[in-house]
């Protein structure tokens, strides 16, 4: 099966409390484009990022607005601000890092709610696939690297496409739209 690759930065994931304690009461969120996932979009609005060690500038937020706040960074952020971040699927923030959210008009001590996302190829639920939510897979890229321990998530909202961060697809010579197949478990 072949996939195409998402390549993400870091970014926020935000409640509706706490967007609204950093960007102001009745702000909204402003979409600059849309993602490949449906419904989701990259935001205009952006955060500071802080830690003890250091701050890291315009962190983009992406909606729409959840349930549960989550700062995705990557290896070479966490490195940068001197916090060491599981590698975890979305939403599975229970022991992970803290940090501190600065907006406009607020900030937030955010505690375990920082993680580094863990490469994940979405699968649409209704798709015929082999392939069942919380598999581990291999998968081969154009230069016949194979990368190991690739999660699969499936849901009926999901298009197909292999997350993985800038760091990692730096490590592993991919990019946005480039294609890779999964070799199995």
């Amino acid at each position: 099966m072949k996939v195409k690759v998402g390549v993400s930065n870091h970014h926020v994931h935000l409640t509706k409390e706490t967007f609204e304690i950093l960007f102001g009461k009745n702000a909204i969120l402003h979409k600059k484009y849309d993602l490949k996932q449906k419904g989701q979009y990259s935001c205009l609005e952006t955060v500071t990022l802080k830690t003890s060690k250091a701050i890291i500038e315009n962190v983009r937020l992406i909606g729409p607005l959840r349930a549960y706040n989550q700062v995705e960074i990557l290896s070479s952020d966490a490195k940068l601000l001197g916090i060491n971040p599981p590698i975890r699927n979305s939403g599975d923030l229970a022991n992970s890092e803290s940090i501190t959210i600065i907006g406009p008009n607020g900030q937030i001590n955010l505690e375990n709610g920082c993680i580094i996302a863990n490469r994940h190829i979405h699968i649409n639920s209704r798709a015929k696939c082999k392939y069942q939510d919380g598999n581990i897979v291999k998968v081969k890229t154009k230069d016949n690297i194979i990368i190991d321990n690739v999660h699969i998530k499936k849901d009926d909202t999901f298009s197909l496409q292999m997350h993985i961060d800038k760091d990692e697809a730096s490590l592993f010579n991919l990019k946005n739209d480039d294609i890779v197949e999964i070799l199995g478990r």
